[in-house]
């Protein structure tokens, strides 16, 4: 399912660090490229399940989702808020956008959604209106300066998760 390679010795607590991380932070930076190959960043609120994918609400015609619709491959960024270089936490990923269309998933992914974070009534509506996007990666590089400066592991995930 995964194999890590980072040069030196295999991390082995990799996954659950990365889950761990995803846990803790509630924000990503979806990263994906334009018609005319002008990158746009931005970033969502996101929740993440078990096999490490990323979940958010955002409409159909907004830049990113019109620029994964007709191009799916993207990469995100996850990280710990600091103010200190040594305390640099986070995640560097690539991989494949989709819309999520199951219709129990989605109420699953909601549920779960909605109870992450705190939003009031109005945001009902919001959601029913937006499309749920769905972030697979690919590979993953975990970045933690506080075992020392560019300390970084890698995750290749492979295909067939689902």
């Amino acid at each position: 399912m995964q194999t890590c390679t980072d040069g030196s010795a295999v991390m082995k607590d990799l996954p659950s660090r990365l889950r761990s991380l995803l846990r803790r932070q509630t924000t990503l930076v979806l990263s994906s490229v334009d018609e005319g190959g002008t990158p746009h960043s931005t970033p969502l609120f996101f929740i993440a399940d078990e096999d490490m994918r990323l979940y958010w609400f955002s409409s159909r015609t907004s830049r990113h989702s019109r620029n994964c619709a007709r191009s799916p491959r993207a990469s995100v960024a996850v990280f710990r808020p600091t103010r200190r270089w040594k305390q640099i936490e986070g995640l560097q990923m690539e991989g494949m956008v989709s819309a999520v269309a199951g219709r129990a998933k989605r109420r699953a992914i909601t549920r779960d959604y909605c109870a992450r974070f705190v939003l009031d009534e109005s945001f009902a509506g919001v959601i029913q209106r937006s499309t749920l996007y769905c972030f697979t990666p690919e590979l993953m590089r975990y970045l933690n300066n506080q075992q020392k400066l560019g300390d970084r592991f890698e995750l290749r995930l492979t295909t067939g998760q689902s």
